[in-house]
């Protein structure tokens, strides 16, 4: 089999886990529905992926691969950029990568614990390309900033977008919960949150 066919039939189950992902939760998608919404065996997806977690890795490294093309093109767009416009820029990144940040808050460990040192290299080089992609916007947009404040705002930044998700998401049984358990409850966007949260991050 050419590397063009394996890598068409990788992207078709990939994109197959991604939509039912958007309906169904992690733990009840098995390679047997990922199956049936491609042309591939439920058997030939084992030529690609062992588990379903190492699909959903996959997925996640895709993310975070279209996260860095949007983070470059803000990046080659702007030449100077202020603080604001700055958390505008990188909020609406992440506004658009909902499937990053579910699997980033809810599935990571599963994921990474049940795929191939190879697989999980792979997505490792992926999210570390991501961190140095913020880290070169900072380069760019703020050269007063000290290299310690720089590291400070990556190892801030990215454990946020840990949390960023369950804020946005949340079930009407959850809500029903916390009014009932007198906890108080503002939604925010997941926009919002990144936005507002840069912003105290650079300040």
């Amino acid at each position: 089999m050419s590397k063009e066919i394996e890598d068409i039939r990788k992207e078709e189950i990939i994109k197959a886990c991604e939509e039912l992902y958007k309906t169904e939760n992690f733990k009840d998608i098995t390679i047997k529905h990922i199956g049936e919404k491609t042309t591939v065996s439920r058997t030939s997806i084992y030529n690609y992926f062992q588990t379903k977690e190492e699909i959903f890795l996959a997925l996640f490294q895709k993310e975070y691969e279209r996260w860095i093309e949007d983070l470059n093109k803000m990046y080659e767009e702007n030449n100077t950029m202020s603080k604001d416009e700055f958390a505008k820029s990188l909020a609406h990144t992440i506004e658009k990568r909902p499937t990053l940040l579910k699997l980033l808050s809810m599935n990571m460990y599963d994921m990474e614990e049940n795929s191939r040192m190879e697989n999980l290299i792979e997505f490792k080089t992926a999210y570390g390309n991501s961190m140095k992609m913020v880290r070169k916007c900072l380069d760019k947009f703020f050269k007063a900033m000290s290299e310690k404040e720089k590291d400070e705002f990556i190892f801030l930044f990215f454990p946020l977008m840990y949390g960023i998700y369950p804020y946005t998401e949340v079930t009407n049984k959850q809500k029903e919960a916390m009014e009932k358990g007198g906890v108080p409850f503002k939604y925010l966007s997941i926009y919002e949150i990144t936005y507002k949260g840069i912003l105290r991050l650079l300040n």
